[in-house]
């Protein structure tokens, strides 16, 4: 009888140990991947709107936080749909849904992926440009005062804002996000 009961805490012990091991595992691949895409994004963004028009340089600007924004939406999608409907779907063999379904057993890496690495790094980018666009700015139009105070808050505050309101979306909307994500995870891996 004891011997029942020790190889049941030991294979406890081995599933925890296992799944430390996974967690650790996961925390290098993510660091990993964020600090290169990072320094990647960073030194494009940094040079390449150094060069740019005030125009496009607030163009690029209001794309990396629509970027951010929209990545936010998917992670909350993943996290809050339910898995029941994509089986239904993927019994009639509707395109996507088997993708789909990976998205949400999968929440919790798909959500840190897309709302925490991609979602941070937009935002670390939507401040170097936003201070490169408050330097143009600053040295076309000869102002004595800095900018950058004000172009910061406002980028901090449509980004804040677009993802208070993309959370709401991700709720009300979460099968239709996931399934659109699912069908073009479904057609890149076709491809390959």
């Amino acid at each position: 009888m004891n011997s029942i009961q020790e190889n049941k805490e030991n294979e406890k012990v081995k599933q925890k140990n296992k799944k430390e091991h996974s967690e650790i595992k996961w925390f290098i691949q993510v660091f990993i991947m964020t600090f290169i895409l990072s320094m990647i994004f960073s030194y494009i963004s940094a040079n390449g709107v150094s060069h740019l028009n005030l125009i496009s340089a607030i163009l690029i600007l209001i794309l990396v936080i629509g970027v951010g924004i929209f990545f936010d939406i998917i992670g909350v999608a993943v996290t809050v749909a339910n898995e029941h409907e994509f089986h239904a779907k993927a019994t009639k063999k509707v395109k996507g849904s088997k993708d789909s379904i990976k998205l949400i057993r999968n929440a919790p890496k798909v959500a840190n992926i897309c709302a925490d690495v991609i979602g941070d790094i937009c935002g670390v980018l939507s401040g170097a440009i936003s201070a490169l666009i408050s330097v143009k700015i600053t040295e076309q139009f000869g102002l004595s005062f800095d900018l950058q105070f004000l172009l910061s808050a406002l980028v901090a505050a449509l980004t804040v804002g677009g993802k208070a309101l993309g959370k709401g979306v991700a709720n009300h909307k979460s099968t239709i996000i996931v399934h659109a994500v699912g069908v073009i995870l479904n057609k890149f891996r076709r491809k390959d």
